[in-house]
């Protein structure tokens, strides 16, 4: 396992050096001056140029990108052009709520969509199943933002039980601002519980129909132990690659729907800094979360291999 690790850790090197370059060119080559859109449009062309050069905007596209790689390498995130801060503490202060987020939300989706999808592959083409599957169905069509909006008008706008934004004091204990994280992984967990639903639902009706639960069925074990000790833990193994990859989209951070909740997370810091033309921001920010992603796909892959010894990791022996 240390060599396999060993070896996805090397091939991250060229995997992040692509990255790079596709990440570079989509800023670089977007539409919009950020010299201009920073001085405004009652900037004279000698002020404008003046700061083009001051940001190193006159320097051919090739130089700029090895300029900015080479302080990448060295962890140098470089300087917001809108706010004047380091960008490695613009990405500090917003990584740790988006961490938040995604923990709370992974939670409460496999919380609640497991066991929906257990009791779907059980009572399949029954009543129950129709209503998972159809709520399923719905959860992956609609837009976890346009969910958001809804939950904010009814829940915040009307009812006025909970904030439609923000996190609240810093300050304050964790657990005491819960009320501000309801809303927002309600959006976002509709969507990811509905993925898990289903594939728990698929995965555990390929197993209940397979010829050890049968034959466990044939030996007079009780339903429930049959469920529980042969046909679930077979079932969730795969899914852990499934709950991985939903956790490493999460830390990336939910762009649209930070922006709606104002949540102050990655997410909502790629879209301002876009917005803005901030062109450091944003590309420290999607290199941020390709390393986060493809870290999380490193570990979902070794957790797999731990937890299922059979599994053989290639380049490991």
């Amino acid at each position: 396992m240390l060599k396999y690790l060993i070896r996805r850790l090397v091939m991250l090197v060229p995997t992040l050096f692509l990255a790079s370059i596709l990440i570079f060119a989509i800023i670089q080559f977007a539409p919009g001056d950020p010299a201009r859109m920073m001085l405004g449009t009652e900037a004279t062309e000698q002020q404008i140029a003046r700061e083009r050069v001051r940001l190193g905007l006159d320097k051919p596209v090739p130089v700029r990108y090895a300029v900015w790689l080479s302080d990448v390498a060295r962890l140098n995130l470089g300087t917001s052009q809108v706010n004047n801060q380091p960008v490695a503490k613009l990405v500090a202060n917003a990584f740790p709520n988006t961490l938040r987020l995604a923990l709370v939300t992974l939670t409460v989706a496999i919380l609640i969509g497991f066991p929906l999808g257990i009791w779907s592959a059980i009572r399949q083409n029954r009543g129950a199943d129709f209503a998972v599957t159809s709520f399923t169905a719905l959860g992956l069509s609609i837009p976890s933002f346009w969910l958001g909006l809804l939950l904010i008008l009814f829940f915040s706008v009307k009812l006025q039980w909970l904030p439609p934004s923000g996190v609240g004091d810093p300050n304050t204990f964790f657990l005491f601002k819960l009320e501000y994280l309801i809303l927002p992984v309600i959006a976002i967990a509709v969507s990811n519980l509905s993925v898990f639903a289903r594939f728990v639902r698929s995965a555990m009706i390929d197993v209940l129909a397979s010829d050890y639960v049968r034959t466990a069925r044939a030996k007079g074990l009780r339903e429930s132990t049959v469920i529980i000790h042969h046909a679930l833990r077979t079932t969730l193994l795969p899914l852990v690659t499934t709950v991985g990859i939903q956790f490493g989209s999460l830390l990336g951070g939910a762009v649209v729907t930070e922006s709606v909740f104002a949540y102050p997370g990655i997410g909502r810091l790629i879209v301002r800094s876009i917005l803005n033309r901030d062109y450091p921001v944003v590309q420290a920010t999607l290199m941020f979360v390709v390393v986060i992603f493809l870290i999380t796909n490193i570990i979902v892959d070794l957790s797999y291999a731990y937890l299922d010894p059979t599994v053989k990791l290639a380049g490991s022996h």
